[in-house]
């Protein structure tokens, strides 16, 4: 046999071998993972006890504001709300005694970013609650808003909100009269989009010396490398160069500033602590609500980051075997594959490590 046919024989040996080496990596990743909840796709408010019990008195109205952008300016990207963002904030005001409206720049019914990997409990009960759902899909224009009627304002998240939340004068207008006559603002993920353009009564950008949180630039550019093209402008920058102090968190995990009257929050894992900490600032106590098994992996995650993998697993097994908690394996394993993409191989094989870990637990 020639060189040049053992170099082929040997390629193909070792890329054959790679392949049946992925192929096994990859049945083993997955049997880490729980098996999807069954039923899970039914839930209901009433069956909720954070929604169906302990109902608080009437205390006023919240609006949230969505976006109504389907797509990502020129790329054919589609974008929307985020579904997760909008609902767990919205379930938070009304088992606190708030009535919630919802209003896009062109009312109607906005597009929507539904991630299934995402939805949990609450977020399929909006998806079955005719009244949330009417109100999605008659939201109000927001050049037909009153502020005057409601005590606070949430601006949801969604990549749509880069294009249409900036330079919209009624969002502008709300957010002034709001921020000024001390009423709660609140903003998470891309949300902030909406306080960027925001001069108020002085002169002076509303977000001048604030700190703030939002969208980092580090998360947008691992998701779409190509953002700084396809965005007017990268939140975490523009924020910046508006005069705030940006608090930046760990990647994907849980952050919120809370300046005052403004509280902002840096991804979709930051909306029930950010919607909680406006019910705060509204005066209330926020009712008990269970954690759910992904902020429970979220704290796990932030003990990894700040502590290392022992402590992370001391958190797991007391969460799991002393307090008897669920903690979401998904998203755990979904934090391995970002550091994966970000190259970073022991923090890759850390996290799986953390994953098996809590399996293990969960079998004890």
């Amino acid at each position: 046999m020639s060189k040049k046919r053992r170099i082929l024989k040997w390629t193909f040996i070792t890329f054959l071998s790679l392949i049946v080496i992925l192929f096994c990596f990859g049945l083993w990743f997955k049997s880490l993972l729980p098996p999807k909840e069954i039923g899970l796709e039914n839930s209901l408010a009433k069956n909720l006890p954070y929604l169906s019990e302990n109902i608080q008195p009437k205390r006023g109205k919240i609006l949230a504001i969505v976006t109504s952008t389907d797509t990502m300016g020129s790329s054919e990207k589609a974008t929307g709300y985020e579904l997760t963002e909008l609902a767990r904030a919205y379930y938070v005001f009304e088992a606190n005694g708030f009535e919630v409206d919802i209003a896009s720049p062109l009312g109607g019914k906005p597009p929507v970013i539904i991630d299934d990997d995402d939805m949990g409990a609450y977020d399929y009960a909006f998806l079955n609650d005719s009244i949330a759902q009417y109100k999605t899909s008659h939201t109000i224009a927001v050049e037909n808003i009153d502020p005057s009627e409601y005590q606070a304002v949430f601006f949801a998240g969604g990549k749509g909100a880069m294009f249409d939340f900036p330079d919209n004068k009624a969002i502008q207008s709300i957010i002034r009269e709001y921020y000024q006559s001390d009423k709660v603002v609140g903003a998470v993920c891309h949300g902030p989009a909406a306080l960027v353009n925001v001069v108020l009564d002085n002169n002076r950008p509303l977000l001048e010396n604030k700190t703030v949180s939002g969208f980092t630039n580090e998360e947008e550019l691992l998701l779409i490398p190509e953002a700084e093209t396809i965005f007017p402008f990268l939140l975490q920058d523009k924020l910046t160069a508006q005069g705030a102090q940006v608090d930046e968190g760990t990647m994907y995990l849980e952050k919120i500033s809370h300046d005052k009257n403004l509280i902002t929050g840096q991804n979709p894992w930051s909306t029930w602590t950010l919607a909680e900490t406006m019910i705060k600032q509204l005066g209330h106590t926020p009712k008990y609500r269970e954690i759910t098994a992904e902020e429970n992996a979220v704290q796990v995650l932030s003990v990894y980051h700040n502590e290392g993998s022992k402590k992370a697993k001391e958190i797991i097994k007391k969460m799991i075997v002393t307090d008897k908690k669920k903690v979401n394996r998904v998203l755990i394993a979904a934090h391995s594959i970002v550091a994966a993409m970000k190259g970073d191989i022991g923090q890759f094989y850390d996290m799986i490590r953390l994953v098996s870990y809590t399996k293990k637990q969960e079998s004890i």
